[in-house]
């Protein structure tokens, strides 16, 4: 049981162990979000510079349409890849691959 007047030196000691939580220290310096490209938004908006075709990884063999070289970590079984298009002129990949809706025309 602490003290009658220990109640700054607990507080203090409690502000220090904090930073020993790798979850606070990486929340508090904010280094999630400056590593980010995409600034923590769930998805981004762009304009496609580049296209490239890019062979999977070993149990398939296909080769996967995607934007931008590699970079960084892998999606899926495409090696190298960080981002993927979901999206093209606010129209889901998903529905123009099932029929629903054909490309739109700029």
């Amino acid at each position: 049981m602490p003290g009658l007047f220990a109640a700054k030196k607990l507080k203090r000691n409690r502000q220090n162990f904090k930073w020993k939580d790798v979850d606070y220290k990486r929340r508090a310096l904010r280094l999630d979000v400056k590593a980010d490209p995409l600034e923590g938004a769930p998805q981004a908006r762009g304009i496609v510079i580049e296209k490239v075709g890019i062979e999977a990884k070993q149990p398939n063999s296909a080769i996967r349409k995607c934007v931008g070289g590699p970079s960084g970590r892998s999606m899926g079984d495409i090696p190298g890849v960080r981002w993927k298009v979901s999206k093209v002129n606010n129209v889901a990949l998903s529905e123009m691959v099932s029929g629903k809706i054909e490309k739109p025309v700029r």
